[in-house]
């Protein structure tokens, strides 16, 4: 099997590996190559690997990262101010969200397709590559736990 333990910023893949957000988030994994390999990735732990990034094994071999097609709900809309809208009541729910240019796209989920309805909208259901928008705070995977605080300070005025 080969152990894939770092990343590398250039040089041609000798291969590729296409994986759903789900594993990309992850450290250490075993895969199935796409040349039909198995391997085993053994990477720092943190940023989450993005479509495109590539890989080195111990032998040397170069292993390009692919977003696999996955189940994602979609909304359009060329009205910013309802797109902003958007973004804010999903990322209160603390959605990942991959966010172009009058779209939105979100793991599919009725509960919050039925919410963006009630905003106007028509969220379409999509087999795409899903590629999150890292954060604020840099880039973490889901295979921790939170250490930051959802409490809320607020001003009354009397």
């Amino acid at each position: 099997m080969l152990k894939i333990t770092r990343r590398v910023d250039t040089g041609e893949p000798d291969t590729s590996v296409t994986l759903p957000l789900e594993q990309r988030v992850k450290a250490r994994l075993r895969v199935m190559l796409d040349d039909g390999r198995e391997a085993g990735l053994f990477l720092d732990r943190g940023p989450i690997l993005r479509n495109g990034d590539l890989l080195a094994g111990e032998d040397g071999t170069l292993v390009q990262v692919l977003a696999a097609p996955e189940p994602v709900s979609v909304v359009k809309t060329d009205d910013a101010h309802l797109l902003a809208r958007v973004c804010y009541h999903l990322g209160n729910r603390h959605t990942p969200l991959q966010i172009l240019q009058g779209e939105v796209r979100y793991p599919h989920d009725h509960v919050l397709d039925d919410m963006l309805r009630g905003l106007g909208l028509e969220p379409d259901f999509a087999t795409a590559p899903f590629e999150p928008e890292p954060g604020a705070y840099g880039e973490h995977g889901s295979d921790h736990a939170h250490g930051h605080s959802h409490s809320h300070g607020h001003v009354h005025a009397h």
